[in-house]
C-alpha cells in the first residue's frame, strides 16, 4: 500500500476543501443520515489532483499532522488518502489528503534574479547603502 498507511515523515496531510456555517451544516447533515463514507463520497471529487496540491501548497494548508481541536471528530478512511475532520459545534467540515513529502519540498517560484547584465540593477554597493541606518 502507499506511503499514507505507515504514517510516516515521508508525507503530509494537505487541505482538500473547509466548508462552514451552511455549507458544512448540510455536510453534517449528510454523516448524520448516512454515515461518513457518504461525507467522503460526497467531498472527494472536489480533490481536483495537482490544482488542489498547488492550491494547498500555494495558500499554506499543508501539515504534520490532522489539524483537530476538543470539539473536533477525525475519521480516517480505510485504505483511502483521506481523513475528514467536523465539528458540530463550530459548524465545519474538512476533507484532508495524504501526500508525499517530495511534492510538499520542491520550492516554491520566487521572484526571479536580475542577469548580471541587466542594465536597470544597481550595483550590489548601491544598493547596500540604501539599507543603511545611522544611529
Amino acid at each position: 500500500m502507499p506511503g499514507y498507511e505507515s504514517k510516516n515523515r515521508t508525507s503530509r496531510w494537505i487541505s482538500v476543501v473547509f466548508l462552514q456555517g451552511a455549507e458544512a451544516d448540510a455536510v453534517l447533515g449528510l454523516i448524520d443520515r448516512s454515515g461518513a463514507s457518504a461525507a467522503f463520497d460526497y467531498l472527494q471529487p472536489r480533490d481536483l489532483g495537482e490544482a488542489t496540491t498547488d492550491a494547498a501548497l500555494e495558500n499554506g494548508y499543508v501539515y504534520d499532522r490532522i489539524p483537530d481541536g476538543r470539539t473536533d471528530h477525525i475519521i480516517e478512511h480505510d485504505g483511502s488518502p483521506y481523513a475528514l475532520t467536523y465539528s458540530r459545534i463550530y459548524r465545519y467540515v474538512s476533507l484532508l489528503r495524504w501526500h508525499p513529502l517530495k511534492s510538499v519540498l520542491e520550492p516554491a517560484p520566487t521572484r526571479p534574479t536580475p542577469r548580471r547584465d541587466d542594465i536597470w540593477v544597481a550595483p550590489r554597493s548601491t544598493r547596500l547603502a540604501q539599507r543603511t541606518v545611522t544611529l
